[in-house]
C-alpha cells in the first residue's frame, strides 16, 4: 500500500521554519516525508537533512522519496527522544530547524494489520515500533483495572474511564481480548447510548489512550523538549505540531519555561535565580490549520502548531 499521508499545516509549518538554503534541518517524525519533501527542495547543495523515524514502513517510504535530494538526506531508524545521538554520530552539534509532527500517519491508520484503527478488525498491536514488545494487547490484558481507568481517563479524557476500565477487565476474564474489533465492541458497550448518537466513534478516545501508553507519547515529548530546543543554533527554530490537549499543554509549558526560566518569586526586585531565557515564542497562540485545510483533511481538524526559536 502506498504510504499517503496528507501533511497537516504544511505551509504554516514551512513558513516558520525560515529554512535557509545551507542550514540543517531535522524531522523527529519523519512518517512518509510530506513535510520533509518540501523542506529538502528549498535546500542548496551544501544543505542538509535529517530525518529520523521509528516506523519500519515510514523509512521505506520516505527513503523513496527524499532519493531525489541524493546525499543531502540522512533517515535514521530511531525516536526522536534519540536526536542529541543521531545527530552526534552524523557529527551535527546544532541545526537550523526541528520539526515535529504528533499525529498518527493515515498509513498507521489505513493498514489495518497495524491495530491503530477501530474502524477495521485487527490484532491489537498500536506499536510505533514494531521492536518493542509492549503492545496494545498487553496493556488491555494485562494492566489493572485502576491503571486502565487512569489511562483512559488522562490519556483519552473519556469520562466514562471507569466503566470502560470495568467492563475490558469483566470480558478479560471470560476470554482474553485480541482484536481491535473486539475491544471497540466491549468500549462502546460501556458509553451510554444517547452520548453514541452524539457522533464521533464512541472507541475513539480509548484507542488513542491505549496508543499514547503503548509508546510513552508524552513523557518522550516531556524529556525531550529541552534537548531539542538546545539544539538550535541562535535564530533557529523548534515548530511541533500536535494533534491532543495534553500534547499541547506540554508544548506550550516547555516553551514558555524557556522563554522565561526564572524561578524567583515575583516579590523580588531582580532576578537572583540566573536561569537565563534561551529564546522567545514565536505563537503567542497556537497556529490552527484554515477551513479549507480542515474540510479537505477532517484528520487536521485538532492540530496545533507552534514554534520557538532560540536566541
Amino acid at each position: 500500500m502506498e504510504f499517503q499521508h496528507v501533511s497537516v499545516l504544511l505551509d504554516e509549518v514551512i513558513e516558520g521554519l525560515q529554512i535557509k538554503q545551507d542550514g540543517i534541518y531535522v524531522d523527529g517524525t519523519l512518517g512518509g516525508a510530506g513535510h520533509a519533501s518540501v523542506v529538502c527542495s528549498k535546500l542548496g547543495n551544501s544543505g542538509r537533512f535529517i530525518g529520523i523515524d521509528q516506523d519500519a514502513d515510514a523509512i521505506a517510504a520516505s527513503t523513496e522519496r527524499l532519493k531525489p535530494y541524493g546525499d543531502r538526506v540522512t533517515i535514521v531508524r530511531s525516536n526522536y527522544a534519540d536526536m542529541v545521538q543521531v545527530l552526534r554520530q552524523e557529527q551535527i552539534s546544532h541545526v537550523d530547524g526541528i520539526t515535529l509532527d504528533l499525529g498518527v500517519s493515515s498509513f498507521q491508520l489505513d493498514t489495518s494489520d497495524r491495530g491503530f484503527s477501530y474502524r477495521m478488525d485487527a490484532p491489537l498491536d498500536m506499536r510505533m515500533d514494531d521492536r518493542q514488545t509492549v503492545s496494545a494487547e498487553t496493556v488491555v490484558n494485562e494492566y489493572s483495572e485502576m491503571e486502565l481507568f487512569h489511562i483512559i481517563r488522562n490519556y483519552g479524557e473519556d469520562k466514562f474511564a471507569k466503566n470502560i476500565a470495568k467492563h475490558i477487565v469483566a470480558e478479560r476474564k471470560i476470554e482474553p481480548i485480541r482484536s481491535t474489533g473486539r475491544l471497540a465492541e466491549i468500549v462502546s458497550q460501556a458509553i451510554p447510548m444517547k452520548i453514541k448518537k452524539q457522533g464521533g466513534h464512541p472507541a475513539k478516545r480509548t484507542f488513542q489512550a491505549i496508543r499514547i501508553e503503548v509508546n510513552h507519547e508524552l513523557e518522550v515529548l516531556e524529556q525531550t523538549l529541552s534537548d531539542m530546543i538546545d539544539l538550535l543554533k541562535p535564530g533557529g527554530r523548534l515548530c511541533i505540531i500536535t494533534f491532543h490537549s495534553l500534547e499541547d499543554r506540554i508544548v506550550k509549558k516547555a516553551f514558555r519555561d524557556a522563554e522565561n526560566p526564572c524561578t524567583c518569586p515575583p516579590s523580588f526586585p531582580v532576578c537572583v535565580c540566573g536561569k537565563q531565557s534561551r529564546g522567545r515564542v514565536v505563537t503567542r497562540k497556537p497556529i490552527l490549520p484554515s477551513e479549507q485545510e480542515r474540510e479537505a483533511n477532517p484528520r487536521s481538524k485538532s492540530a496545533k502548531l507552534r514554534i520557538f526559536e532560540h536566541h
